[in-house]
């Protein structure tokens, strides 16, 4: 990846945890509050201790499933982000990093479920929606709700990206 690319991502704003109503969801939010700034550090230790190869499984290519089309002529990576930003979106600190991985953004609805988008060096656009890590760590790795939302994630993304055939 470009320098400049990486340099500029890390003034991308980061996605913000919605405050949840009940007591048990706030005491994992605070908990995830302080956690989440290490999250990436302990996601690369145990990267180089092997621990990630049991998410092999759930992605054979490297990547998650669910390809959503590609970059369109003409638009940036920095373009499609800042579209994105400006749909509420945000870098997502707390998730695996796919091969080739550009960016990971999420928009949060609410403090149990997210729309999570990758955009990778080639121009592949990734989604899916799902459970937080957040609010159900075991559901979010077992990927247990784990959906494509192709149509909607379509119209967000809009003229930014130019869609494959739905699988």
């Amino acid at each position: 990846m470009d320098a400049s690319l990486k340099k500029w991502l890390r003034t991308v704003p980061v996605s913000q945890m919605v405050y949840p109503n009940d007591t048990r969801d706030r005491c994992k939010y605070f908990v995830w509050y302080v956690l989440r700034p290490l999250h990436p550090y302990v996601r690369n230790f145990l990267a180089k201790l092997g621990y990630m190869k049991k998410y092999e499984k759930y992605r054979p290519n490297g990547r998650q499933r669910f390809l959503l089309g590609t970059l369109a002529p003409g638009i940036t990576p920095q373009a499609f982000i800042i579209a994105l930003v400006a749909q509420g979106y945000g870098r997502q600190l707390v998730a695996l990093t796919d091969a080739g991985e550009v960016v990971s953004l999420r928009y949060s609805p609410d403090f149990k479920h997210q729309y999570h988008i990758r955009l990778f060096e080639d121009g592949e656009v990734r989604g899916h929606y799902e459970y937080t890590v957040e609010s159900h760590p075991f559901w979010h790795d077992k990927e247990i709700g784990f959906e494509e939302r192709r149509e909607e994630f379509l119209k967000v993304l809009g003229n930014n990206i130019v869609p494959t055939q739905a699988a």
